[in-house]
């Protein structure tokens, strides 16, 4: 069942569920904003976002400006992955076998544990007669695995077109990368992505290639990737791979031999995207050459190139900028990438010349060769490293042939060695020891005093304000219109259009005002899953809470929430329906590049909030959010701050853990890894806030939060109706 059909049925059953019955739709019909029949021009009513999109790079003005974007776009890469907070390194127990020799480098087999029994797996090549310490180089790959093998025949085909120049050696083209910069000097590392090579636990069929649903490793008790419970977790293949090639850098840097101060990163295509994705957010590489993955088009189709929240907003480009000032190599192919020098380096070329190091960005223009790391554009590469590993080789540096290493000699696993055990249970057992550990960390940043508090913010908050991904917009940024007003006696009426501006959406809103002798200068944002027509009982007339409000001078304003009342046409879902925006069944292509719809309505309360504060009243602003509505005002109220006075939220004891597909109107990608609903409530701290919904307790966290923070006595937990949370938050 599709989003908007859900969402459809969902209000159907609120209204018979609230005694509204079949004078539902006529009260709402009594509220209309707009002409019947005509949706609100909002722009979240077009096209999903895809991989496919365009995603340019906006340079700020001032280097500031871009620091403070860079700091939290690495923030986006590392929740996004799952690697927000940073696992706790555990040991590696690394084993390095079966030496190798040619004449001029050496190949050792490598494995290691980048977390308890997850094994990293791959070859390291070493330069024959160098002494002291020697830059370092890892290399990841793309998919066409670290065996890439040309053949015979091709390979000859691939001389003839100048694309590669041995027959032997050209053959491994990803080998050959790695043993040219071992005779250069670098103590080089190539690792093997999820599924490929040795790299045997869990199947590239799982982490790259998934066809289908899994429901039987889709369960609160037992789940693998890409199902609902993992993206809840954003347990993903992407946070795996930028993990290990995490872990693969602390094994190079451990190497007696290898200079730490000295690093350099390259990888080609799905090794591009690894490339960047490790450079944006580990401090120690100094020099990267991401190649085949730098583009405003495509952004990478693989499972493992997406994730949740990964490109909301931004796009690989960026990505890669997050490596400036330091030195930064490309190249352009007759790919995606085709038109990288005219949208996407001149780009980089001015953030760069932020920092006054224009000098240190790089693109060569080699278009009239398709997707590739070949012969030619490894040439590149080594003279990038060669001037920024300061090697001091003389250029131009040119690639040699070498005798092919054997299938004995490129297997890490053996009779001695034996690999271990993958597969579905390990699988589990993977995505069990991950949530067993992220709780472990959670639980270990409970504020206990304002130093801890202030820690639980910087973490949960931030992770909180990454999938929110956006502030009290800005007065610029909002506005009202008024489209009708309607004198009701006891109150008015406003019909209005509330519109932010910055992003295209316009939200349909009804505002009551009391008879200006009783009004009290604040204001309620009344947030209801009916929509605005939760204002009213089945009659017409405000519900019960809503005219003691109105009589004790409350204002209140009522909305419909996205994809709400007037958003859904004759009572019926609107034509984009559109779940999925990408090959296979994985919450990442849409959600890699669109906001769930619980976090767009969290959007929606925080564009009312901002119209609320600039408008000529300038009131104080309560939330209430009731009837399924009180998750979206908990988020809200985190963000909003100081905006806001009151929070009030009926839970309805709803956990973000008990949702079982991803298509649910309320799934929220890493909601459970952050701490759930209650979490989210502690994050009001120290502001005033009712709960309602949790039999008259407050949640553990909850309470703990408020009481480290200084203000215990601003949380309340109330027992009782929507009636009873109303007059103990503002008085009988």
């Amino acid at each position: 069942m599709t989003i908007l059909r859900s969402l459809t049925l969902l209000l159907a059953a609120c209204a018979l569920a609230a005694g509204f019955g079949r004078d539902f739709f006529a009260i709402a019909e009594g509220l209309h904003v707009l002409p019947q029949g005509r949706l609100p021009s909002d722009s979240r009513l077009g096209p999903l976002k895809d991989l496919d999109g365009y995603f340019p790079l906006n340079v700020p003005r001032t280097r500031a400006a871009w620091e403070l974007r860079r700091d939290r776009l690495r923030r986006r890469v590392l929740v996004a992955a799952g690697l927000w907070p940073m696992p706790e390194r555990t040991p590696l127990n690394a084993v390095i076998h079966g030496c190798v020799e040619r004449d001029d480098f050496t190949v050792e087999r490598v494995y290691f544990e980048s977390l308890p029994g997850h094994y990293v797996t791959g070859l390291l090549f070493r330069p024959q007669g160098k002494q002291g310490r020697l830059p370092g180089v890892l290399c990841p790959y793309g998919h066409n695995g670290r065996l890439q093998n040309h053949g015979p025949q091709k390979i000859r085909q691939l001389i003839v077109e100048g694309r590669e120049r041995f027959e032997g050696s050209g053959r491994f083209p990803k080998l050959a990368r790695c043993a040219q910069l071992a005779r250069m000097g670098c103590v080089t590392f190539i690792y093997d992505m999820l599924g490929y090579a040795d790299s045997l636990q869990i199947h590239k069929d799982v982490a790259h290639e998934l066809a289908q649903p899994r429901p039987q490793l889709d369960t609160p008790e037992r789940w693998g990737l890409f199902s609902t419970q993992a993206e809840l977790r954003l347990q993903n293949s992407m946070g795996l791979q930028t993990y290990n090639s995490i872990r693969s850098l602390d094994f190079l840097c451990s190497l007696p031999d290898v200079d730490p101060k000295r690093i350099g990163v390259t990888g080609s295509s799905g090794g591009g995207a690894q490339t960047f994705f490790l450079c944006a957010v580990d401090p120690r590489p100094t020099v990267s050459f991401p190649q085949g993955m730098v583009a405003t088009t495509m952004q990478g189709t693989c499972l493992c190139e997406n994730a949740c929240y990964l490109r909301i907003g931004t796009g690989n480009v960026e990505f890669a900028a997050l490596f400036a000032p330091k030195p930064m190599g490309l190249t352009a192919a007759g790919d995606w990438t085709r038109e990288m020098m005219t949208k996407g380096y001149p780009e980089l070329q001015d953030l760069y010349e932020l920092y006054v190091a224009r000098e240190n960005v790089f693109c060569k223009s080699l278009v009239q060769f398709p997707h590739n790391y070949n012969y030619v554009t490894r040439a590149v590469m080594y003279n990038w490293f060669n001037e920024h590993l300061q090697l001091g080789l003389t250029e131009p540096i040119v690639e040699k042939d070498f005798t092919p290493l054997t299938p004995q000699e490129w297997t890490v696993w053996n009779n001695e060695y034996r690999a271990p055990r993958g597969g579905d249970e390990y699988e589990v057992s993977l995505t069990k020891w991950l949530d067993e550990q992220s709780r472990k960390q959670l639980d270990g940043m409970r504020p206990t005093d304002g130093d801890s508090f202030k820690h639980f913010r910087e973490i949960v908050g931030g992770a909180l304000e990454t999938i929110v991904g956006r502030e009290l917009p800005p007065p610029d940024a909002v506005a009202r219109e008024t489209i009708a007003t309607e004198d009701r006696g006891e109150f008015f009426l406003s019909k209005d259009l509330i519109r932010q501006t910055q992003h295209g959406e316009e939200l349909p809103a009804v505002w009551l005002y009391p008879q200006r002798a009783s009004q009290n200068g604040q204001l309620i944002i009344w947030v209801d899953g009916q929509g605005k027509q939760g204002l009213f009982d089945a009659d017409g007339a405000p519900r019960a809470e809503i005219q003691t409000l109105l009589a004790k001078g409350f204002a209140i304003v009522g909305i419909d929430l996205f994809m709400q009342g007037e958003f859904l046409a004759d009572g019926h879902p609107i034509s984009q329906t559109r779940v999925h925006a990408g090959p296979q069944p994985a919450a990442g292509y849409t959600f890699g590049y669109n906001h769930p719809l619980f976090i767009q309505r969290v959007h929606d309360v925080m564009t009312v909030a901002a119209v609320a504060r600039d408008g000529e009243e300038s009131p104080a602003i309560h939330l209430v959010g009731v009837h399924g509505a009180g998750p979206i005002v908990a988020a809200a109220g985190a963000q909003l701050g100081d905006a806001v006075v009151k929070r009030i939220v009926d839970t309805d004891d709803f956990r973000f853990a008990s949702i079982r597909s991803y298509r649910d109107v309320n799934f929220v990608p890493g909601s459970v890894k952050y701490g759930d609903l209650p979490a989210i409530l502690a994050l009001s701290a120290p502001h005033p806030l009712w709960i309602a919904g949790e039999g008259g307790t407050l949640p553990e966290l909850v309470a703990a939060t408020y009481q480290a923070a200084g203000s215990d006595g601003n949380v309340h937990a109330i027992d009782g109706n929507v009636n009873d949370l109303v007059r103990a938050a503002f008085g009988d």
